[in-house]
């Protein structure tokens, strides 16, 4: 067992007294899961170690970044460093990367958080997918010893499509190892970079402006969006649009023809190189558009409305949670049912608001409530959880 002053922690508990060593280990560092510990690092109280990896061929760093993440720890434990606990993400195999440190680094407390997970991703052909990278995923939750999600919905799902795998084998099946998980775990939402800005309302003369951001890829689900734009265009509906995001070399093929076909509508194309771009993209929108099939948070919708743009969301996944869909000013406002029909009907009423009241499509009303996913507020928070956690194992 570790061997930590749980005085300090009680006293850190109230009075923000008790810094902690942390030792993050990150095999897939760029997007959101660099975003996500380079903002909570940034504004911790805990002293920090960061190990960490390009973000290149995931499926490679699953499969061998427990190698030599243990032969980098076990050095600097031998050179004299040392970890009040061990924070990582999904991408980690933790039974691997456990059994190859040495013991007594084992002994220090691990969490792992799922940013995603690679059972419930949506695969083009599901007869194509590696459940191997699933139960890695399975097995790093039992091998920690604590499981943090990024939202309710990724917590359900997660477990639910755990069960299925399970089912799937032909005898051995130990269902019960995963209700473990679920004692075990708790949901940690992130960070968000963006606070609260000001922004310019557009002029009602104007064409409505739509943002759609999201990775270049077919879970983000961008037919759908280009499919709402073409109907709206024929519609005779006035508008311009951007679509940022980061592209790859297997991008769906439908950016290819919406480049040329909606050339004389588009303003942002493509990858913003800088933070302060992607900033001024999200806050040039009178709405943001998501048309995803997969998204566990939502963060990037949460950064537009946060800059003051108007969100139109379908009602699926993490976004009814993130956005309180219960809140019937929030499902009337926010969202839409789905469907290319469903968006083209919301755009066309943002449409006809900016035309009679530009300032009606600012998200202002939302903005308070999705204040508590600043990193001004989520560090605070989550440091103190991880602490909570360190203590409870502790004892």
């Amino acid at each position: 067992m570790v061997n930590i002053d749980l005085e300090f922690i009680d006293n850190y508990v109230i009075r923000d007294g008790f810094t902690m060593r942390v030792l993050a280990i990150e095999p897939y560092y760029g997007g959101s899961h660099k975003a996500f510990i380079d903002g909570w690092i940034a504004r911790s109280s805990h002293e920090w170690t960061l190990l960490t990896m390009p973000p290149r061929k995931w499926k490679w760093r699953m499969r061998g970044s427990a190698i030599s993440f243990a032969t980098q720890v076990n050095e600097r434990y031998k050179n004299g460093e040392r970890w009040d606990t061990i924070f990582c993400c999904d991408m980690l195999n933790v039974a691997e990367f456990l059994g190859l440190i040495d013991k007594e680094i084992r002994a220090i407390p691990l969490v792992i958080y799922f940013h995603e997970n690679q059972i419930t991703y949506p695969n083009q052909v599901e007869s194509e997918r590696d459940f191997q990278f699933g139960v890695t995923n399975i097995t790093s939750c039992l091998a920690a010893d604590s499981v943090w999600f990024n939202s309710q919905y990724h917590r359900a799902e997660f477990v639910c499509a755990a069960k299925k795998i399970f089912k799937k084998m032909p005898d051995f099946r130990c269902l019960e190892q995963l209700d473990l998980i679920l004692e075990k775990s708790s949901v940690e939402y992130l960070g968000c970079n963006v606070e609260v800005m000001k922004k310019s309302v557009s002029c009602s003369e104007s064409p409505l402006k739509i943002v759609w951001a999201a990775r270049w890829e077919h879970d983000k689900n961008p037919d759908d969006f280009f499919e709402a734009l073409k109907k709206l265009k024929a519609s005779g509906c006035d508008f311009e649009f951007s679509v940022i995001g980061e592209s790859f070399r297997s991008s769906p093929d439908c950016f290819d023809w919406a480049k040329d076909y909606f050339a004389e509508h588009i303003c942002y194309w493509g990858y913003q190189e800088s933070f302060k771009g992607y900033c001024e993209c999200l806050s040039w929108g009178d709405v943001f558009v998501s048309t995803a099939a997969h998204e566990f948070f939502g963060l990037t919708a949460v950064e537009a409305a946060m800059s003051g743009t108007l969100p139109l969301l379908p009602n699926r996944l993490a976004y009814p949670e993130v956005f309180e869909y219960e809140n019937p000013k929030n499902k009337k406002r926010f969202f839409y049912d789905g469907s290319v029909d469903g968006l083209v009907a919301k755009l066309r009423e943002a449409a006809q608001l900016k035309k009679g009241n530009p300032s009606s499509l600012c998200a202002g009303e939302i903005q308070e409530s999705l204040k508590k996913f600043s990193w001004n507020i989520a560090a605070s928070r989550l440091d103190k959880s991880l602490v909570n956690f360190v203590k409870g194992y502790s004892v």
